[in-house]
């Protein structure tokens, strides 16, 4: 036998091999990532959580990454190893055979991209369910009000001194009839608003400022006045958008004191980029204070919420009770 012949013979156990390995490597990096947590990995471009359900999002962003990490290595390691192995001043072969259909491998490259396609599926579906589910009674509601070129917050609260009801205040008729039933009862309520030019008081950041209670759950609910507009607060890793015609709503737990960037992610407009907020966390008994506070301004009831639900809107609604 020629040592060229001598030299394929003895490669071939390794060629064989090589799947193998590789499927072994998947295995192995997709199986021992089950033991760590969002905190192991780098963020990858992500800000730091502040809330109980931004883990999750960041945990999918990780998960996605890694994914895609390993498929690239994979496909990046054939298409190299074949170029390698099968260049033809190794092998001097002008033309090397040609193989016009390979069954195996066709169904390959197709089942496996569908594998891919439906795992990252699930595990959005699952997360996505999580973190828009609304509880029956949420410790606090808050009504975003967005409109060109700022925002509004009704504080839907039963503020000390402060008379009201915000299931039949005429500036919330906008909102639909399953959300103000999650109301609090006799919640006179107080609001802040917004112009382009607000500026928080501490740090001098543009736009109004929205205050959470820190380890406390709040629903958000969400309606325009103009156009769309999209509520995002950045280390929320989570935003929603604020849709004339139609109420959308998210509830979160603050876990972290601070203030925080907020603005919208949506196109409105020329003074789109004007449209920025805070958002201040800190304790339960500071939180109301401030609405106190608010209450002694004169702010208190409850701003126009926006356009009220379209027919469309609440017949899609009602299907789905």
């Amino acid at each position: 036998m020629s040592p060229n012949g001598s030299d394929r013979s003895s490669r071939r156990p390794m060629r064989r091999k090589l799947p193998q390995v590789l499927t072994a490597g998947l295995i192995l990096a997709t199986a021992t990532g089950c033991e760590y947590t969002y905190e192991d990995f780098p963020r990858l471009g992500m800000p730091t959580p502040v809330t109980e359900e931004a883990p999750r999002i960041l945990s999918l962003w990780q998960g996605s990454w890694a994914a895609a990490l390993v498929t690239g290595v994979l496909v990046w390691g054939l298409i190299l190893w074949s170029v390698f192995f099968h260049r033809r001043s190794r092998t001097k072969v002008e033309v090397p055979p040609q193989t016009r259909y390979n069954l195996p491998i066709e169904a390959l490259y197709t089942v496996v991209p569908l594998i891919i396609v439906s795992v990252l599926f699930y595990f959005t579906a699952r997360d996505e369910s999580k973190l828009l589910a609304l509880s029956k009674k949420p410790t606090h509601t808050i009504n975003v009000v967005g409109y060109q070129w700022s925002w509004g917050f009704n504080y839907v609260e039963d503020v000390p001194g402060v008379t009201g009801d915000a299931k039949t205040d005429k500036n919330l008729k906008a909102i639909p009839q399953k959300y103000l039933d999650a109301f609090p009862e006799n919640a006179g309520g107080v609001y802040d608003a917004g112009i382009p030019g607000t500026r928080n008081p501490q740090n001098g950041n543009p736009g109004p400022t929205l205050w959470l209670p820190k380890g406390e759950k709040v629903r958000f609910v969400l309606t325009s006045r103009d156009v769309i507009h999209s509520f995002w607060v950045v280390p929320f890793l989570f935003k929603q958008d604020v849709i004339p015609g139609h109420t959308n709503a998210f509830e979160v737990t603050a876990s972290k004191e601070g203030t925080f960037m907020g603005k919208c992610a949506e196109l409105c407009g020329v003074d789109h980029s004007r449209m920025l907020f805070n958002v201040k966390v800190v304790s339960p008994e500071r939180y109301q204070q401030h609405l106190k506070e608010l209450a002694d301004k004169g702010q208190t009831g409850y701003i126009p919420a926006g356009i009220e639900q379209t027919d469309p809107a609440k017949n899609a609604e009602k299907k789905q009770l």
